[in-house]
């Protein structure tokens, strides 16, 4: 697979800028893709499909279909402009036998059925939202997700994210199951890799560990970054200081290349028990790993979370 020396936004105008691919899930990923678009020319989301709760839960467990919403997520945070389209994927429904349900994640799971596969609905719903990037499955199905914490086996994304603990392995099944070939050449091609923020082991780390990511990524020549999170998650990630966060990436996902770390460096109050991760530089340089700080606090949001025009111009910098 090859890809064009100058990207394309959907109407077909030539757009200058680097090749960025985000990895992750969430709304950690949601973040970043919405940063990137400051800079980027051409934007690919590599999107983890082993969430297992709400409504994308609910759809995996009885259709043949990876899990939706973080996808939605993507698409929509890639399509920032109203439109009908954008409202519909947005709506949640609140009552009767489909309370809770994002009408997005149904029309993905329509649009599967009638074109044959998930990853050419998942293309068709960003041309009728206008996003601006791919957004793409890291795999082909959903996967299932399992950690040994403190000891013990836990099954599920879910409970893996609110069980607290050190998780000390992180298994994806089927093994067998390799990334998307549109993932690894994403990769491949790219000029700028992102990871993070968001949930460490069951959102990055849960997309890192599918077979063949992480090859591309050493492979690559793309400057690797590492977004990393304001706070700790109580659960996954509750007794994890900022350097276990970086040092996690080799120790859990097998990830040996370094690159920069994207860290806040203005104030954050948090409420107990979460608490504000810090990255000391000699810490962070000692595993191999530059640090960048800047002030990235979103300061007009309801919880702790990156302020995107700060993260896009940071990672513009660097790019």
């Amino acid at each position: 697979m090859t890809l064009p020396e100058v990207a394309l936004d959907p109407l077909g105008v030539e757009m200058d800028g680097p090749r960025v691919v985000a990895i992750g899930g969430g709304h950690g990923l949601a973040q970043v893709l919405e940063a990137v678009q400051l800079y980027a020319g051409d934007i690919s989301a590599i999107v983890t499909v082993a969430d297992d709760g709400g409504s994308s839960g609910r759809l995996t467990s009885t259709l043949e279909i990876p899990p939706p919403g973080d996808i939605r997520m993507c698409l929509m945070a890639l399509s920032p402009e109203p439109s009908v389209w954008r409202e519909l994927f947005a709506y949640r429904f609140a009552s009767t036998d489909i309370a809770g349900h994002s009408l997005g994640n149904l029309m993905l799971a329509a649009m599967q059925d009638i074109f044959g596969d998930f990853p050419t609905a998942v293309r068709i719903a960003g041309r009728l939202l206008g996003a601006r990037g791919a957004v793409i499955p890291v795999a082909g199905r959903s996967l299932h997700l399992r950690a040994e914490i403190d000891g013990k086996w836990v099954n599920g994304q879910v409970a893996i994210a609110t069980t607290r603990g050190t998780i000390t392995r992180l298994l994806v099944e089927p093994d067998t199951e390799k990334a998307s070939p549109t993932a690894t050449a994403a990769i491949q091609y790219a000029d700028q890799i992102i990871l993070g923020p968001g949930s460490l082991f069951t959102s990055v780390i849960s997309a890192l560990i599918v077979p063949g990511i992480v090859d591309a990524i050493e492979s690559s020549n793309a400057q690797l970054v590492f977004v990393a999170n304001l706070t700790t998650q109580d659960g996954e990630t509750f007794d994890l200081d900022g350097p276990g966060h970086v040092e996690a990436l080799s120790r859990i996902a097998g990830l040996e290349k370094t690159g920069v770390i994207v860290a806040n460096g203005s104030v954050l109050d948090v409420a107990d028990p979460i608490r504000r991760l810090e990255y000391p530089v000699d810490d962070v340089e000692a595993l191999g790993w530059r640090l960048v700080e800047r002030s990235l606090v979103d300061v007009g949001a309801a919880w702790p979370q990156h302020d995107s025009i700060a993260l896009g111009a940071t990672l513009a910098e660097l790019a």
